[in-house]
């Protein structure tokens, strides 16, 4: 048996990369000559995978050429710091904590675990599905716009062949399965956030992180860019090498799923909760793929400040971006796409024309993008909200989470969700964290405001 482990096979990488470098303007063709002349394939399209194992010859290769493709120089680069010094330098209005004392109980950080959860569950099923293929499911039974979970019944076999489900969150995430929050990465992370603070408090290191990932996270729980990275720690490359060495998916989703409980942990002061961010996303991330992480945790923790509403988030999340960044326009994009349509499958699809073709689903562009798009088109709305986000596609999962976390956090309290929205969830999250198992929403909100607290 041959054991094809997804997102580190060196053969797989290189596609990725020149894909990458495409995008950062770098000039790689004449890697992209070798590798295809040698027999080499371009990245899999959805899969984190190729089918086969490689050749011996081509492996070797394979690793040549992701280290040749290191060593280029990006046009993009002085409008895309990775380095905190620069990426405050280039932020010329970086906020400032807020001048009056913040209330935040609890109850605030209970309705954005709650949120969370509920949105990254009704992306779950559609999660690597086409956009085509979400919308057909979702309008054969009745559900659409997205106002409910999705469901199998009454759905035409041929229509369920054509688009199959998403075979590991299928059994616990359509409507008729649920029961309880089961485990996902987009859980998992925020939960590790929260046991990073109490061991080490809010002045933790990317080392403490990586350590803790070590100690308490299976490897087969992480994906991407978080792969690479763990990978890179057991080969002995240190922080923040992590996120370059071999690592394509740098620029990708997963640091951004990382950041809530940064921005939970700080209301009213993004600027520090984007710091925080920045310290956890740099294990693994580069440029617009720590930008993700900023930008999610300042806007949370201004929604986390109150007074003020989801667009005021989103122009606080945009504060802590460097402004030329390919993750500013994407962001600045998507709120003028929403802003500018009535019909929120007509943004999708404008979204979808400007990314779809040049970006992987789980890149962070084109999901920043949709993020705002559907923030910003639900207006603070909570099932909108996340109907919004899981609607347009890419990591359906993701976007759901986040736009749940941001919605429930404003909303302020578990009991102003929609009950249809919670009730499946038992107050019960899974998860593979070392040692937890199982843990209900009221306790991670206790223990979450414990950090709050801490000085």
């Amino acid at each position: 048996m041959t054991v094809r482990l997804t997102w580190v096979q060196p053969e797989d990488l290189v596609g990725h990369e020149l894909r990458q470098a495409a995008q950062d303007g770098r000039d790689a063709e004449s890697v992209a000559r070798r590798w295809y002349a040698a027999g080499g394939a371009p990245a899999p399209e959805r899969a984190g995978a190729s089918k086969g194992p490689a050749p011996r010859r081509l492996r070797a290769l394979a690793g040549q050429l992701l280290d040749e493709l290191a060593l280029l120089e990006s046009p993009l680069a002085a409008d895309e710091p990775t380095d905190l010094a620069g990426i405050r330098a280039a932020c010329l209005r970086w906020p400032a904590p807020g001048a009056r004392p913040v209330a935040f109980g609890p109850g605030r950080l209970h309705a954005a675990w709650l949120g969370r959860a509920a949105g990254c569950l009704l992306g779950k099923p559609v999660e690597k599905l086409p956009l085509a293929g979400i919308r057909a499911l979702a309008r054969a039974t009745g559900n659409w716009p997205l106002t409910t979970w999705f469901t199998a019944r009454g759905l035409p076999g041929d229509l369920a062949a054509a688009h199959p489900w998403n075979r590991r969150s299928a059994p616990t995430s359509l409507a008729e399965n649920i029961d309880g929050m089961p485990e996902d990465d987009d859980l998992n992370y925020p939960l590790l956030t929260v046991l990073l603070l109490q061991r080490h408090g809010p002045g933790f290191s990317t080392s403490d992180l990586a350590r803790l990932w070590l100690d308490e996270l299976p490897a087969g729980r992480v994906f991407t860019a978080e792969r690479v990275a763990y990978r890179n720690l057991l080969d002995g490359v240190e922080p923040p090498d992590t996120a370059r060495h071999r690592n394509p998916f740098r620029e990708w989703i997963g640091a951004q799923i990382r950041a809530d409980v940064h921005g939970w942990t700080h209301p009213g002061d993004p600027g520090a909760a984007a710091e925080q961010a920045y310290r956890d996303a740099v294990l693994t991330h580069t440029a617009n793929g720590v930008y993700g992480a900023m930008f999610t945790a300042a806007a949370l923790a201004e929604a986390a400040g109150g007074g003020t509403d989801v667009h005021g988030c989103l122009a606080a999340g945009l504060r802590v971006v460097p402004p030329r960044s390919r993750y500013a326009h994407a962001v600045r994009l998507g709120i003028a796409t929403a802003r500018g349509e009535e019909d929120f499958d007509a943004v999708v699809d404008r979204l979808h024309e400007a990314y779809g073709s040049t970006h992987h689903w789980v890149h962070v562009l084109p999901n920043a993008a949709l993020l705002a798009a559907a923030l910003t088109h639900a207006d603070g709305d909570f099932g909108r909200s996340i109907g919004c986000a899981v609607s347009g596609g890419w990591d359906t999962d993701s976007n759901g989470a986040t736009a749940g976390s941001l919605a429930g956090l404003l909303a302020g309290r578990p009991d102003a969700l929609p009950d249809r929205w919670t009730a499946p969830l038992k107050n019960r999250l899974a998860t593979s964290v070392s040692g937890i198992g199982s843990i209900g929403f009221d306790t991670l909100a206790e223990l979450t405001h414990q950090e709050v607290r801490r000085p």
